[in-house]
């Protein structure tokens, strides 16, 4: 069985946890297991926190705007994480990515993001403007689980 849903959110900090608890409830109904679900629900956290932070420009129609999509598709959940933002100056890789200092306040999102999804895909949208941030984790069921793939 797949389930996937959509959000258009505004750039507020109060869509973050509106998205996260979302995302929880959805992998709580289907039966996936506590720990996972509660990693991939950090990492939506960081990427909406960012979608917030830096995903739109005073002179973009959709500034406002981001948009979560996710899929738990069999024994996988994919999300992402579109904004209309500048998009990533530069293009890092995981090898690329450094702890931010330890005195920052902000800066470690995407390591984080790293740390607890399986494979993580950051790009810029083409001709759009925007980054896009996704992500996939592997499902481990509860025993018993409704929906759990067969």
């Amino acid at each position: 069985m797949s389930i996937w849903w959509s959000l258009h959110l505004r750039r507020e900090a109060a869509s973050v946890p509106l998205a996260r608890r979302l995302l929880i409830g959805t992998m709580e109904t289907a039966g996936v297991d506590p720990d996972i679900s509660y990693d991939l629900s950090v990492a939506l956290s960081e990427a909406c926190a960012n979608a917030v932070e830096h995903g739109g420009t005073s002179t973009s129609e959709s500034s406002g705007a981001y948009r979560v999509t996710a899929y738990l598709d069999g024994e996988k959940c994919r999300i992402e994480v579109a904004d209309s933002g500048p998009g990533f100056p530069v293009l890092r890789s995981r090898a690329a990515l450094r702890p931010a200092p330890d005195d920052a306040e902000n800066g470690r999102g995407l390591c984080l993001i790293h740390e607890l999804a399986d494979h993580v895909h950051v790009d810029n949208r083409p001709g759009r403007g925007g980054a896009v941030v996704s992500f996939d984790k592997m499902l481990k069921w509860t025993k018993d689980a409704p929906l759990m793939a067969v």
